[in-house]
């Protein structure tokens, strides 16, 4: 191996908790083996900072929040991060990760956060880095232009349909021009830091790349180009050498970067006979919120497989209707407590089409409303399904905290890229349950029917 990747995976020996706030509950997708918290009350911060993992996630959910519900978290957090830190005398470093796709409250998390150390802890932030790679998933940024695989092609991300979210829409693929344009011309795109793709070709013993991060002041934007998880180590040997120099930063980025930063090696998919308990006859629970175009499609492929599962339709619509939501809810869950109970596999997925032409927040209340409905069906249930898939981000967040009642889960690792798996913790609704977690813009169409598939085929071997 060479020097500089030993270096790389060196990273353990950095005196630094690592917090990973997380707005959606798919950023696991990387890792393995850390835990995940539902909540971030102090004597929940105490425990992260207690446990011999120096990475932790704190599942914060915000990007279903409106902006003055997520100012409020995140200072809180900020508070309490500091709070522990001192009674600890254990350092932190935050990483506010979030969609690869662009969407999300990018700017407003990591500024309130920065605001809050310097504020209340004299904490002065230099550099504030953005890399929303997430190679998994199919995103990289070369020459500041953010792309999004499709089909097999690249596609800059401003030109996706994720770009015309409803709540978190952009103009910009150039992560120059979307900080400008994000900022409101606050911060012009030629005062932003860029480290380039050829920069992170370079050997350790080279050390512009050092010298670039040391010269960040002021939180300057810091944007990192990255194609492959080499160009990343090769990075964050430069980020660990400028924080045990003194140089503060934080990190706004796709779930990459974490697996780099925290020098976690890769792990092999789980299969069907690592997820299931060896005997088990009961169906399975899909829950499908995300409407995104993906997502159609890997529905629509899950009806061709040879396995019955048992569609049922849950009518999104009714969210409209004074007293029809409770009414859905009931029928929907009744049906996939028949289907789980005789060991088939349900799938509960909203209507398809689009209910609210408004923009900002309305759509996204919209969103969560029809996203706690879908929690209801899953808390509700008199039946333990074998496994639960939840696809979407809004929902999986819900489906977890919820609708299972999940304080803190293991993260075991992926299904498939970009997919992660929890175990649920003793406290949950169905302890020791997997629960998966699947990203509605992530996945060929086949992904979704290729891990049911192999779920339903190894229960079937179990029986």
């Amino acid at each position: 191996m060479e020097e500089w990747r030993m270096e790389a995976f060196k990273r353990n020996e950095q005196p630094f908790k690592i917090a990973v706030l997380d707005d959606d509950p798919t950023g696991i997708q990387t890792v393995h083996d850390v835990y995940v918290y539902t909540d971030w009350e102090i004597s929940t911060l105490r425990e992260a900072f207690k446990d011999s993992s120096r990475l932790f996630y704190i599942l914060t959910n915000s990007r279903s929040f409106g902006k003055k519900q997520t100012e409020e978290v995140h200072r809180t957090i900020a508070r309490r991060l500091l709070a522990v830190s001192g009674e600890t005398n254990i350092p932190f470093l935050v990483i506010l990760r979030g969609d690869s796709t662009l969407r999300g409250h990018y700017l407003l998390e990591p500024e309130v956060m920065e605001q809050v150390f310097l504020e209340e802890g004299g904490l002065k932030t230099d550099g504030e880095i953005l890399c929303p790679a997430f190679f998994e998933g199919g995103r990289c940024t070369k020459d500041d232009i953010h792309y999004v695989e499709e089909n097999g092609s690249w596609t800059e991300a401003a030109k996706t349909e994720y770009a015309r979210d409803r709540t978190f829409g952009y103009r910009s693929s150039n992560l120059r021009e979307f900080i400008e344009e994000k900022t409101g011309g606050r911060v012009k795109r030629e005062n932003c830091i860029s480290v380039s793709t050829q920069l992170l070709e370079s050997g350790t013993e080279d050390r512009r790349l050092d010298e670039l991060l040391k010269s960040a002041k002021d939180g300057q934007k810091i944007i990192v180009n990255a194609v492959c998880y080499s160009q990343l180590e090769r990075f964050s040997v430069s980020f660990w050498r400028a924080v045990k120099q003194g140089k503060r930063f934080t990190v706004r980025s796709g779930a990459s970067l974490v697996k780099a930063i925290s020098g976690i090696k890769a792990k092999p998919f789980l299969t069907g006979r690592e997820l299931l308990k060896k005997g088990t006859k009961s169906g399975g629970l899909i829950i499908a919120g995300s409407h995104v175009e993906r997502t159609t499609r890997q529905l629509a492929e899950l009806e061709n497989s040879i396995h019955p599962y048992c569609f049922i339709e849950f009518q999104a619509d009714a969210a409209l209707r004074e007293g029809e939501l409770r009414k859905e809810i009931q029928e929907v869950r009744k049906r996939a407590e028949q289907a789980i109970s005789w060991g088939r596999d349900a799938v509960v997925y909203t209507s398809r089409r689009v209910l609210c032409r408004e923009e900002g927040e309305e759509s996204l209340n919209l969103s969560v409303r029809i996203s706690e409905a879908l929690t209801s069906v899953v808390r509700e249930l008199s039946v333990s399904p074998s496994y639960i898939i939840a696809k979407g981000g809004i929902t999986s967040s819900d489906v977890g905290t919820r609708g299972l009642g999940v304080k803190k889960a293991l993260a075991l690792g992926q299904a498939a890229p970009g997919v992660p798996v929890w175990l649920t913790g003793k406290e949950s609704r169905f302890p020791g349950m997997p629960y998966i977690i699947f990203p509605g813009n992530v996945g060929t169409d086949q992904t979704l029917r290729q891990i049911a598939d192999s779920l339903a085929e190894e229960r079937g071997a179990c029986t």
